[in-house]
């Protein structure tokens, strides 16, 4: 522990003790005081020796990982990574302040400070009043009527039993067959990734993203130990070139993507490519792991079924999570399994939480059985549609003619692009002061680099607030493009002789 006596905390600093404490261990692992594999102390003893909440540990201890610094070893403890992601940040030090720096790490999580008055386009979750509060009342008094005290009890670690049987009567409508032992309940979709990082992962082993990608699946993957292989991902799908060579040299674990309305650009996979997928996951002999998180919202008149509908090489892992669109609260979510992981998964399940609150699921069941699932969805594609009409329109108001974005058939997104040389991370800091926010591209790829790109979304903005909030955005942009005209004008530079 002598390294860490050196530790200094100031509580007095607007910059909070969990950031303080990750930006100290994180100059002694590039300092080289910390070596690689040296195991951190447990978070009970470094928060008693520091004087400070455990949580603060915690804390400190997920934002390296999130960075590379460490992994994890369950059961073990935490130890200092050797990975090449430490290289990078020790040679490309970041632009921004540490505490803004975080600040973009951390929004698609939904650690953001929102004001009162902010127009948020950074946050995917409903609004609160679309939640079926009286009708999962309902269902809830039901159960507790009908089941008393075993309603909070443990579940079997796979699931309760009847919601699994509802959920492939609800699989059944979207052309997957399978039966109730291939079901793994969970608790949201993050836990669902975190679980299958574990099941599947050892320190250093490869897997394939798409890029960009959801920064919540490159935490969890970092987390391992595991080095992540980004291949862009394309308007019709990942490009599936790149994919076969990064199969061919690196042997990966899985390949983790979301065909439908891919977060975070909204992009959905052409039939075509999605057969070609599975057809080099058999060829290649590695797993999917297919990320459904909004296929519902479903605004074109296409029919989107799931990659795991077509699955005949039983390669997929299927993630569905009803938080988005139900109540993301509750974390209930589940997982269709292939055999040969199956006892891997339930382990790992079993190690995070033991299982998934049974009175959460025992409610849901009842609320699928009765059929009020789909009511709900249909209203909450009414709502959205609407929203995504107004953004839409908005946009090709107000939005400067040299931004690039794309039209999703569905979800809860838009992706833009500036002009080549611009800087979302820039944008964002200007807007955010304006009491306007969104995620810059920076917080989907693993690098965190600077990037064009940047992602609005309309789940928490009612129709009146996006036009207000395009509008400022709009006009942000072409303060920020005349600036960058006249920097550019007073700069000396060479050009081709063509």
């Amino acid at each position: 522990m002598s390294v860490f006596v050196s530790i200094q905390l100031d509580k007095s600093k607007d910059e909070p003790l969990y950031i303080q404490l990750y930006l100290q261990l994180r100059q002694m692992i590039e300092q080289g005081r910390l070596k690689p594999d040296e195991k951190l102390p447990p978070i009970r003893k470094l928060s008693e020796q520091l004087k400070i909440n455990s949580v603060t540990v915690v804390n400190a201890y997920k934002l390296l990982e999130q960075h590379g610094y460490v992994y994890s070893r369950v059961g073990s403890g935490t130890y200092i990574s050797d990975n090449l992601h430490n290289q990078l940040h020790q040679l490309e030090p970041p632009e921004t302040e540490p505490f803004r720096e975080e600040e973009f790490r951390l929004m698609d999580q939904g650690q953001i400070h929102i004001r009162s008055n902010t127009i948020n386009f950074a946050s995917a979750t409903p609004t609160p009043e679309l939640f079926p509060v009286e009708d999962f009342k309902n269902v809830l008094n039901e159960v507790l009527d009908r089941d008393g005290g075993f309603a909070f009890g443990y579940q079997e670690s796979q699931g309760f039993f009847p919601l699994r049987e509802s959920i492939t009567a609800y699989l059944r409508y979207y052309g997957i067959e399978k039966t109730p032992e291939c079901i793994q309940i969970i608790s949201g979709a993050q836990q669902g990734i975190d679980v299958l990082a574990k099941a599947l992962l050892n320190f250093g082993d490869c897997l394939v993203v798409e890029s960009p990608t959801y920064t919540g699946a490159i935490a969890a993957f970092r987390s391992r130990g595991a080095k992540i292989i980004e291949v862009p991902i394309e308007k019709d799908g990942i490009n599936l070139e790149v994919l076969e060579k990064k199969l061919k040299k690196f042997h990966p674990k899985f390949i983790y993507v979301m065909p439908n309305f891919q977060n975070p650009t909204g992009y959905c996979y052409s039939l075509k490519k999605r057969k070609a997928l599975l057809q080099l996951a058999k060829q290649y002999d590695t797993l999917i792991i297919e990320d459904d998180y909004l296929s519902e919202l479903n605004f074109s008149r296409k029919k989107l079924a799931p990659l795991k509908a077509i699955d005949h090489y039983n390669k997929v892992v299927y993630i569905k999570s009803f938080s988005k669109i139900f109540m993301p609260g509750l974390r209930l979510a589940f997982l269709v399994l292939p055999e040969q992981i199956y006892n891997d998964v339930l382990a790992a399940k079993h190690t995070s939480d033991i299982s998934t609150s049974g009175l959460t699921q025992r409610a849901f069941d009842l609320y699928l059985r009765k059929g009020i699932w789909q009511k709900h969805i249909q209203y909450m594609q009414k709502i959205y549609k609407e929203r995504y009409k107004v953004m839409s329109e908005a946009l090709e108001n107000f939005m400067p003619k040299e931004i690039d974005y794309h039209l999703p058939e569905g979800g809860l997104t838009f992706w833009l692009a500036l002009p080549e040389g611009c800087s979302s991370n820039k944008l964002y800091l200007e807007c955010r002061e304006k009491d306007v926010v969104f995620v810059p591209g920076s917080v989907f790829y693993s690098t965190q680099k600077d990037s064009r790109y940047f992602r609005l979304s309309f789940a928490a903005v009612y129709p009146e607030e996006i036009k207000k909030g395009i509008r400022i955005l709009g006009n942000t942009i072409n303060h920020l493009l005349k600036n960058n005209t006249k920097n550019k004008k007073g700069t000396n530079y060479y050009t081709p002789l063509l």
